[in-house]
């Protein structure tokens, strides 16, 4: 069934899934803060529109993936924002990467004026938004997950309920937990063969083969061996899903030592002028650390 869809924000994650969605079948009112990424999905033939109250007054699921918070809530509540025009009985489907406790804030205030949320953040970075291959977490009720499921499968292929509002986002700050702590060992272990002499990318073959082989050490791996930081997901945008991570263990009492080590890591990598690499330049923070003039 073709739905009329709600875009707002279409940048290196968000266009090709907006695309996915129209060669769904599915009709698209787009909005981007910056005009120029909407020329893709013009040519696709999606609809643009001046506000997000505008995309949400032809919608009937109205998707955003912005930056952070604080961004998600201006394009929600803000003077022009989805709340405004709403239809009672649509659906918000946040696909940003937020604040758990913000995320079950949104709901309540989204519910008040009869319209349902959905928080639905993803991994498997540009190429899984490319090729419609993501893992798509979602929170929120069971009937409007089921409602939205046709449309997560033109983006998704891991599409997993994992609980009420805020449970999605929860599950992608587990996620960047494990991608962060995962490409610490794998800088770590590179750096330590090439200290000791062994060839870092003979090594990287041998552990691929064992226990310690992961997406991370092939991927992430390949960029550290060949010195290729063009962002597959930006050291600023992984810095902020650890500060998310770092502020709501901080409010629930959770030890999480081995991740706050890495988001000082790439709070470094910040500090020196690194935000649009890949956060696999977390090996660079390691080799400087090291001796070694990581560049």
């Amino acid at each position: 069934m073709s739905l009329n869809v709600g875009f707002i924000g279409p940048g290196i994650m968000g266009r090709p899934m907006a695309l996915n969605l129209m060669q769904g079948g599915h009709k698209l009112w787009a909005y981007a803060r910056r005009p120029a990424a909407l020329s893709d999905l013009i040519v696709a033939g999606a609809s643009t529109c001046a506000t997000p109250a505008k995309v949400a007054a032809h919608a009937d699921v109205i998707f955003t993936i912005v930056s952070d918070t604080p961004d998600v809530e201006q394009v929600l509540f803000g003077e022009h924002g989805v709340i405004q025009t709403a239809k009672h009985g649509s659906v918000v489907v946040d696909m940003s990467t937020i604040s758990p406790t913000a995320t079950k804030a949104f709901s309540e205030r989204l519910a008040a004026q009869g319209i349902d949320m959905l928080d639905a953040p993803v991994s498997g970075g540009e190429s899984g938004a490319i090729n419609a291959t993501l893992s798509i977490m979602v929170g929120g009720r069971a009937d409007v997950f089921e409602r939205v499921k046709p449309l997560f499968e033109c983006m998704g292929k891991n599409i997993v309920h994992i609980g009420g509002n805020g449970a999605g986002q929860v599950a992608k700050a587990c996620n960047q937990i494990v991608v962060a702590v995962t490409i610490e060992a794998v800088a770590e272990a590179l750096t330590f063969a090439r200290k000791n002499g062994a060839d870092p990318a003979k090594v990287r073959e041998a552990l691929m083969g064992g226990f310690a082989g992961s997406k991370i050490m092939e991927v992430h791996g390949k960029r550290m061996l060949d010195n290729d930081f063009k962002p597959g997901f930006k050291v600023g945008l992984h810095q902020k899903d650890m500060r998310i991570v770092m502020e709501t263990a901080h409010q629930l009492g959770v030890a999480l030592p081995a991740a706050a080590m890495v988001t000082q890591h790439l709070n470094a990598l910040m500090g020196s002028g690194a935000t649009d690499l890949d956060s696999a330049a977390i090996v660079k923070v390691i080799e400087r650390m090291s001796g070694m003039g990581g560049n």
